[in-house]
C-alpha cells in the first residue's frame, strides 16, 4: 500500500483541487442563503412559525427525494449532475427576490423546497466522484480537508449574510452573490477531466430493484451497517440537544443571546484545527476506530453539559466537541467511499443522508415533550449516554473487519458478516 498523500499534495492533484474549490465556493453560498431565508422569514412575519416553517421546506426533500436521487446518480455521469444541479439552483435561488412581503412566505417555502430538492442530487454525486480523482488511502485525508475546508466556508458564508444585512440592510444582494456561488462552482466541477460515468453497463433495473440492491448492500456489510447505525442512534441523542441548546443558554444559564457567536466560534475553532491535523496523520490512522472514539467523545461531552454551570463551561465543552466531529464525519465518508462499488455509490450515500437527516427531525421534535417532563440536563445526560451507547456498540460490529485495500475491487466483510 502506498503511503497516504499531504494535503498539499492533495491540492496538487488538479481533479481533486476543481472538486474541493467547487464544494467550498458552493459551502460559503448554501451558508448565506440559509440564513438570509430565515432573516426574511423572521422581518416579513416577525413569527418563529415562518421560521421553523422555512428550516422544515429546507430539510424535508431530503427525506422524500434522497433515496431516489441516489438511484439516479448511479445511473447518470456524476460530473454532468452536479454541474446541472449547480445551474438549476443558480436560477431558483434568485425567486427569494420576489418574496418581499408576508403575503408571499408560500413562495419562499417553494422555492426552498425546490432548491433543496435538486440539491439531494449534487452530494451523492459528489460523495460518488471522489474516489476517482483521489487515491484510495489518501481518501480519508481528502474528506478532512474537505470537511474543514466546508466548515470554514460556512462560517464565512454565514458572517457575510449577517454583515451584508447589517450594512445594506436588503438581503437581495445575498441572494445574487449565492447564484454567482453557484455559477462557480458549476465551472470548476465542469473542468474535471476524470470520467464521471456509471459503472454499470447494463440497463438500469427498475428503481425500487436498484434501491433494494442499495439496502442490500448496506445490510449484509457489517462495516455499512454499523456506519449507519451507530449514526442514526448518536442523530437520535444529538438533534434534541441542538434545538434544546438554545433555551438551555437563555433560560437556564441566564446568558445573552450575544454568547452564541463565543459557544460557536469555540467548536468551529477545534473543527476546523482537527481536521488539518488528521489530513497530515491520516495515513497512520484508521476510519475504524476514528468513529467509535468520535461517538463515545460526543457522548462524553453532551453528557457533561448536563453539569454545566456558567458559560466557560460550556464553551470548555464545545471546544472539545470540535475536535471529534471532523475526524467522526471525515471517517464516515471514507469507510462508504472505500467499502462501496462505484456502481452503487449514489444510492448508498443518500441511504446515509436520509436516515440520519430522518432521526434528527424525529430527535428535535421529541426535544420540546421530552424536556418538559424530565427537563433539558436530562436529556442532555440521556442523549450523551446514546452516543456512549452506540459508540460501544459500533467498537463490536467493526471487530475483525477491516477496510478493503485499495488494491482490491472485491469487498470481503460482504462474505463473512
Amino acid at each position: 500500500m502506498t503511503e497516504a498523500l499531504t494535503p498539499r499534495a492533495l491540492l496538487g492533484i488538479r481533479d481533486f483541487r476543481l472538486l474541493w474549490a467547487g464544494q467550498v465556493v458552493s459551502s460559503f453560498g448554501d451558508a448565506l442563503t440559509n440564513l438570509a431565508l430565515l432573516l426574511t422569514a423572521q422581518r416579513l412575519t416577525g413569527s418563529t412559525s415562518a421560521i421553523a416553517a422555512t428550516a422544515i421546506a429546507i430539510a424535508v426533500p431530503q427525506l422524500t427525494f434522497g433515496l431516489l436521487a441516489g438511484v439516479y446518480v448511479d445511473r447518470w455521469d456524476r460530473k454532468k449532475v452536479m454541474v446541472v444541479s449547480d445551474i438549476i439552483r443558480a436560477g431558483l435561488v434568485l425567486g427569494f427576490l420576489l418574496v418581499s412581503s408576508a403575503d408571499l412566505m408560500w413562495l419562499l417555502y417553494g422555492v426552498a423546497f425546490l432548491q433543496a430538492s435538486i440539491g439531494t442530487f449534487f452530494n451523492p454525486a459528489r460523495t460518488a466522484l471522489m474516489p476517482k480523482v483521489v487515491p484510495a488511502d489518501s481518501l480519508l485525508g481528502a474528506n478532512s480537508l474537505s470537511e474543514m475546508s466546508r466548515i470554514v466556508a460556512g462560517v464565512a458564508g454565514t458572517a457575510a449574510a449577517g454583515l451584508i444585512a447589517g450594512l445594506v440592510g436588503s438581503l437581495s444582494p445575498v441572494f445574487w452573490l449565492d447564484s454567482a456561488t453557484f455559477l462557480v462552482s458549476a465551472y470548476a466541477v465542469a473542468r474535471i477531466a476524470t470520467s464521471a460515468a456509471p459503472e454499470g453497463t447494463d440497463e438500469p433495473a427498475a428503481v425500487s430493484t436498484e434501491l433494494r440492491e442499495g439496502l442490500g448492500l448496506v445490510r449484509r456489510s457489517r462495516l455499512l451497517l454499523g456506519v449507519l447505525a451507530g449514526g442514526a442512534v448518536v442523530m437520535l441523542g444529538l438533534g434534541a440537544v441542538n434545538v434544546l441548546l438554545v433555551p438551555f443558554v437563555v433560560d437556564d444559564l441566564a446568558l445573552s443571546e450575544s454568547w452564541f457567536g463565543a459557544l460557536e466560534l469555540a467548536q468551529v475553532s477545534s473543527m476546523v484545527a482537527a481536521g488539518a491535523v488528521l489530513a497530515v496523520i491520516a495515513g497512520r490512522v484508521k476510519p475504524t476506530r476514528l468513529i467509535p472514539i468520535g461517538m463515545v467523545g460526543i457522548g462524553v461531552v453532551v453528557a457533561a453539559m448536563a453539569a454545566v454551570g456558567n458559560v466557560w463551561h460550556l464553551i470548555g465543552l464545545m471546544f472539545a466537541v470540535g475536535w471529534v466531529i471532523t475526524p467522526l464525519q471525515a471517517s464516515v465518508q471514507t469507510i462508504v467511499q472505500r467499502t462501496v462499488p462505484g456502481s452503487k455509490l449514489g444510492r448508498v450515500g443518500a441511504l446515509l443522508s436520509t436516515v440520519m437527516t430522518a432521526t434528527n427531525v424525529i430527535s428535535m421534535a421529541a426535544a420540546g415533550v421530552i424536556a418538559g417532563a424530565i427537563g433539558v440536563r436530562s436529556v442532555f445526560a440521556l442523549a450523551g449516554l446514546i452516543a456512549i451507547g452506540a459508540g460501544v456498540v459500533t467498537v463490536a460490529v467493526f471487530r475483525g473487519v477491516a477496510l478493503p485495500d485499495p488494491a482490491d475491487t472485491a469487498i470481503p466483510e460482504l462474505v463473512s458478516a
